[in-house]
């Protein structure tokens, strides 16, 4: 599969992913990977809606999808995947799937999440992930939108302190 960009934003396809980011990259495909939003059958029915016309969607459970793209399933095209958590992205490189870079997008505030940045709030699960994801040699960037300079996150994840 031709992986063209993978994003970790916890609103998945909205606004910035559904028109800058498909846009700008020429996707055929976004591949959203979500053990829970796939088995809800109203939160795929809004993704549906929320997709760009003429991007094809996959709504996916992990080990689904890191199956799907193991066995070259869309490797004649141009997937997008996005996720809520880097978690999903550790799991999928754990399962054998090779990822290059993934962005960070918007990860939102929780009463037990540190801040980062205006729209990056984490929690020590997520920072775990990303250090590990970085150790495994991905990189990992941050950038919301494409007209934004991608930044190395690993640098503003040293800003993090748990509660």
């Amino acid at each position: 599969m031709a992986i063209t960009a993978v994003r970790i934003d916890g609103r998945l396809i909205h606004g910035q992913v559904a028109n800058l980011w498909s846009t700008k990259l020429g996707i055929s495909r976004i591949m959203v990977i979500d053990d829970k939003v796939a088995s809800s059958d109203i939160e795929k029915a809004g993704l549906k809606l929320a997709r760009p016309a003429g991007i094809d969607l996959s709504v996916l459970p992990e080990k689904t999808a890191a199956e799907h793209i193991k066995r070259g399933g869309y490797n004649s095209q141009k997937v997008f995947i996005v996720v809520k958590r880097p978690q999903i992205l550790l799991d999928l490189v754990n399962d054998g799937v090779d990822l290059e870079t993934i962005n960070v997008g918007n990860m939102s505030q929780t009463d037990e999440t540190t801040q980062l940045t205006n729209s990056i709030n984490v929690v020590q699960d997520d920072v775990d992930a990303f250090n590990a994801l970085n150790e495994k040699g991905v990189k990992i960037t941050a950038q919301m939108v494409p007209g934004d300079n991608a930044q190395n996150f690993m640098e503003i994840l040293k800003k993090f302190k748990s509660k």
